[in-house]
């Protein structure tokens, strides 16, 4: 992730690293407690009130999916963070139908037994359907009609296992509808999460251009 960060810390921006684990996405619950501790970090005095960038790989669009789930469930916990949110960057984010998760995480995780995982994985939604699947339907609708408003840029590919386009553009669509600025970077091939790796130039200049565009001044650093 040093590639990533250095590219704002050059920008004079502090950086805070969340890591997300595939178990914050089997078991939400877990992922719910994990989104509300990262929520009491932002509330921190030495950060309440200061601007936020977004920028989320893979798994990471859905833990901050749980944050925004923690913000509409008790939104007096969480006063104005949503405003706070200037510009949100979406690589490689996890969406699309729980045939398509579960096939992609057998691709991602143990391709040579792909199926085996496949179907292990629906058997697992499947047994715990009040654990998993009504949760994954509620981080859904949170995303659809997310208190987040500000302007959203979208890196994706056709061929990413675990980003349906389809379920993508429909996203897109929606949020364009609902007046939200959006910008994307979309390739016919690709790697998922290695975007900047495949595509660079394409990478670099599509990103610079949309912080460009929020006119985020450097503050000094209080980390």
């Amino acid at each position: 992730m040093a590639k990533y960060r250095d590219l704002y810390l050059e920008r004079g921006l502090d950086i805070l690293s969340v890591e997300s684990t595939v178990w914050h996405f089997l078991w939400p619950r877990w992922g719910l407690k994990y989104g509300a501790e990262v929520l009491e970090v932002l509330g921190d005095p030495r950060f309440k009130g200061r601007p936020l960038l977004v920028h989320a790989f893979s798994i990471g669009g859905y833990t901050f999916t749980q944050l925004l789930s923690q913000m509409v469930r008790e939104p007096h916990k969480y006063p104005g963070l949503a405003q706070r949110v200037v510009g949100h960057v979406y690589d490689s984010m996890v969406v699309g139908s729980l045939e398509h998760m579960a096939k992609g995480l057998g691709l991602t995780l143990f391709p040579h037994i792909e199926p085996l995982v496949r179907y292990t994985a629906l058997l697992y939604f499947w047994l715990f359907k009040s654990q998993t699947v009504y949760y994954y339907d509620k981080s859904i609708e949170v995303l659809y009609n997310s208190p987040v408003t500000a302007p959203a840029l979208f890196f994706f590919c056709e061929n990413d296992p675990l980003c349906d386009p389809v379920a993508m553009e429909a996203v897109l669509d929606f949020w364009r509808k609902r007046g939200i600025v959006v910008e994307t970077r979309k390739w016919k091939e690709s790697v998922h999460a290695a975007h900047l790796r495949c595509h660079p130039e394409e990478y670099l200049s599509t990103l610079e251009n949309f912080v460009h565009s929020l006119k985020i001044a450097p503050l000094r650093a209080k980390m």
